[in-house]
């Protein structure tokens, strides 16, 4: 481990030393690492630290304001994510569930504007994630069921996952943070009443029918208006 410092900052870092003439400084997940050819000097090097400090100072920084920022859960199809933020020159923005970490890929140019760009690359994958589970659920229901509803959408609801009117029926995106079995539940509901429009209890024994277990899955969602 090796120091440079001044008055007012120490940056620690750690030198990799390669059979090579490039000479670089990285610095990742709040650890600068220096890589240099053999025959470089600690003078050398400690020259080149401080040169690139400013740089380093400000990649530091960053790294430190996202580990002490209060940590975003993403719920994605029952289980839940911890988001992490990388930044790239050139990369275009991107989310990608890896390890238990939805890693979300920023441009380096749009850092001002993290939270935005963060909050757009969600929605857009709640979206996207939406629309193929909903198909998914759709289709399996129409099959057993053998009716379909005259016509489907997506839509942001206040207090409900979804509804029936007039034959359409109607999802909320955020369906899909819930796992697959609730989809199906939710999108089974929902095909019921297009046969019986209240709660009646004809209206249950056909949801049982179809799906014996049904009452553990309302009980999750009995908040919710439906």
């Amino acid at each position: 481990m090796n120091l440079v410092k001044n008055k007012s900052n120490v940056i620690t870092y750690t030198v990799n030393k390669a059979i090579n003439n490039r000479c670089y400084i990285s610095v990742q997940n709040g650890e600068v690492v220096v890589k240099a050819p053999w025959y470089f000097s600690q003078t050398e090097i400690q020259n080149l630290v401080e040169e690139k400090r400013k740089w380093i100072m400000e990649k530091l920084k960053e790294y430190e304001i996202l580990q002490n920022a209060p940590k975003t859960i993403l719920k994605i199809l029952g289980n839940e994510y911890l988001v992490k933020i990388e930044y790239k020159s050139g990369a275009t923005p991107a989310l990608d569930l890896k390890n238990g970490f939805a890693i979300i890929t920023i441009p380096n140019k749009y850092k001002k504007n993290t939270k935005e760009v963060m909050q757009l690359v969600i929605n857009k994958m709640y979206t996207m994630l939406a629309e193929k589970e909903i198909e998914r659920a759709m289709e399996k229901t129409r099959i057993m069921l053998g009716i379909a509803p005259e016509d489907y959408e997506i839509k942001t609801m206040v207090n409900t996952l979804g509804k029936c009117e007039n034959g359409k029926i109607t999802i909320h995106p955020e369906i899909v943070t819930y796992s697959r079995e609730m989809i199906d539940y939710i999108i089974l509901h929902e095909f019921c009443h297009l046969k019986y429009k209240t709660h009646s209890k004809k209206f249950y024994e056909m949801i049982q029918k179809y799906m014996p277990n049904y009452e553990q899955y309302g009980k999750e969602i009995n908040n919710l208006k439906y």
